[in-house]
């Protein structure tokens, strides 16, 4: 099927059924960031593969909204033929639709693919202008979807307590003690993250997250009633989880939230969808709205969780470093790979390692103008070659069994010019500024954004996106609560949070730069009148010093990189022989050897 007739075929179905518009999210019935292929019905109505995005099919139109990360990829993979570019946060869709619709038209959603928060602003935005939201589970894409594939449903994995640092019984007790505070009988366990950390369980039914698909009413009394394909629990999860873990199909997920008439159900508005609020609502429960009581304990890793982070860190380390000296190699042999090739290779290394489970994302393998989208996949189209005179933007990560990891590093191609140059050490300049901050408690990430933007922003120069994002324990890349960036978050950040320090700068059509690290949150030491929290780098690969402009650093700028790097080398560097090992010393030479 073609764009166009798929869109018929969505339009001739909203004709039947009395709509006007059908909103279509990247998102599927759990509203995690990746989603298995069978849900990416954002993709198959209009080809975009960007992670985040929704679409808006009218009548006689329809538009394509996406953030600031894909203004450009969307212009390449979306037909304007067939859709306009919208920007996701400047116009919102609801407010699009009350301009372009008129009064009485009716807006149809699938109220599983929405959080509660989302639905209830949207259906009052449409009210306000004469229009109805109408939730309809018995999706519209599906039905026209002929060729969509099965779900992938494969047995999860059992994480001992060596990983885990704690069993699931004493996480669920500690959890479900801090119900009283609201008053609830139990809470809505939505997001399959959550889920998995809370039963110490990981999944392998979608590309780069390993959690099981779920959700789950966790009881006040610490049991859990699990709504789980029952094919997804392997063998001995009963005895792994405990006996007051209760299995529940999710054919009779309906019938198990409709029937908590009298019960006050805490549930996150923001992350649990509007479906099953709406089926607890509606079968007499109480619905206390507040947020997912999972995501603070789970962001503040344990001691075990920390020391699986940094074994893991210095494995990846190791793979990133090997692929970085092989590439080096390569260029010097006047052998210049495409990015399809080059994401193949640094594969290979990481596969390697030990506890090694896959990639914690689709690397992006960016050469030149590409890495000027973000979020830039290869896969998307011809993969580039190496450019001369420029530089390749390379951000991936692994999934081990003791940790996620996820950098980014940007590197010089030949000779590039001065002005990239200049650039790359305007971001670095503001990775370092954050990773040095010292701050107390009660600041969020967004108090510390501004220190990352500031070199950038004295020349006139600026980034869209955020600066860092909570990475998960063997979970979610792109953990919440916690983050770094300009729109307010009102989450404070705590000892053990992992987060990510990733400053750029990206020209259209020319090239990209970013520079990133995982750091986490700790006490910083000493007599302090006020006690005060600070970064530690878990990431532990040298930065491009071709790239750096070293007269343009200050004295504690290049004290701080030739710290870092000798830290680097002194990690990793016993873990590496011949060739690989010159290079990582040569790579963090003090810059005054440059």
């Amino acid at each position: 099927m073609t764009t166009a007739t798929r869109l018929q075929a969505l339009r001739t179905l909203m004709a039947e059924r009395g709509y006007d518009a059908l909103v279509i999210p990247r998102a599927d019935e759990h509203l995690g960031e990746y989603i298995p292929l069978h849900n990416e019905r954002l993709l198959w109505v209009s080809g975009f593969t960007g992670s985040a995005g929704m679409a808006v099919v009218l009548r006689d139109a329809a538009a394509i909204f996406v953030d600031g990360r894909y203004t450009v990829q969307v212009r390449q993979q979306v037909d304007a033929a067939h859709f306009s570019y919208q920007h996701l946060i400047k116009t919102p869709p609801a407010h699009w639709l009350t301009t372009t619709l008129q009064a009485g038209a009716r807006v149809a959603v699938d109220p599983r693919l929405h959080s509660l928060h989302w639905y209830r602003e949207t259906e009052d935005t449409l009210q306000a202008s004469g229009m109805q939201l109408c939730a309809d589970a018995d999706n519209l894409v599906d039905q026209c979807w002929l060729e969509r594939p099965a779900a992938d449903v494969r047995p999860a994995l059992l994480l001992d307590e060596t990983f885990t640092g704690e069993s699931s019984a004493s996480k669920r007790a500690r959890i479900a003690a801090g119900l009283d505070a609201h008053r609830a009988d139990a809470a809505l366990v939505f997001a399959p993250d959550s889920v998995s950390w809370l039963l110490n369980l990981r999944g392998l039914d979608v590309p780069c997250l390993p959690v099981l698909q779920s959700m789950a009413l966790l009881r006040r009394d610490g049991s859990v009633d699990l709504i789980v394909d029952p094919r997804r629990m392997p063998e001995g999860w009963q005895a792994h989880c405990g006996a007051d873990v209760r299995l529940h199909a999710p054919e009779a997920a309906a019938t198990l939230l409709a029937a908590q008439s009298g019960c006050r159900v805490l549930a996150d508005p923001h992350t649990a969808n509007a479906w099953s609020q709406q089926l607890l609502q509606d079968g007499g429960a109480t619905l206390i709205a507040a947020p997912d009581p999972v995501l603070l304990p789970k962001a503040c890793k344990n001691a075990v969780e920390i020391a699986g982070a940094r074994s893991a860190h210095v494995r990846d380390a190791v793979a990133v470093v090997r692929f970085l000296a092989w590439l080096d190699s390569e260029l010097r042999a006047g052998r210049y790979h495409d990015e399809a090739g080059l994401a193949d290779q640094l594969l290979a290394f990481r596969e390697g390692g030990e506890h090694f489970q896959g990639p914690s994302f689709d690397t992006i393998s960016a050469a030149g103008g590409n890495a000027a989208m973000c979020h830039y996949n290869h896969r998307n189209g011809t993969p580039a070659q190496l450019p001369p005179n420029s530089v390749y933007l390379v951000d991936s990560g692994g999934q081990y069994t003791d940790g996620t990891t996820d950098i980014t590093r940007t590197v010089a191609i030949g000779e590039p010019p001065a002005e990239v140059r200049e650039l790359f050490t305007r971001v670095l300049q503001g990775h370092i500024a954050l990773d040095q901050v010292q701050f107390p408690e009660g600041t969020t990430g967004t108090h510390l954004d501004v220190l990352a933007r500031q070199p950038l922003w004295r020349a006139g120069f600026d980034y869209d996106h955020g600066t860092g994002h909570g990475v998960g324990a063997f979970l979610s890349v792109h953990e919440g609560p916690q983050r770094i960036g300009r729109a307010w978050g009102a989450t404070t950040l705590q000892p053990g949070m992992i987060l990510s320090n990733e400053p750029g700068y990206y020209r259209d059509g020319a090239f990209g730069i970013r520079c990133e690290n995982l750091v986490v949150v700790q006490a910083v030491e000493g007599d302090l009148e006020t006690p005060m929290y600070g970064f530690d780098a878990l990431t532990l690969v040298p930065f491009d010093r071709r790239l750096i402009d070293a007269g343009m650093l200050s004295r504690d700028e290049r004290v701080w990189i030739d710290r870092y790097h000798r830290r680097v080398e002194d990690a990793v560097g016993p873990l590496l022989a011949g060739p690989d090992r010159q290079w990582l010393a040569q790579a963090c030479a003090p810059l005054a050897a440059s």
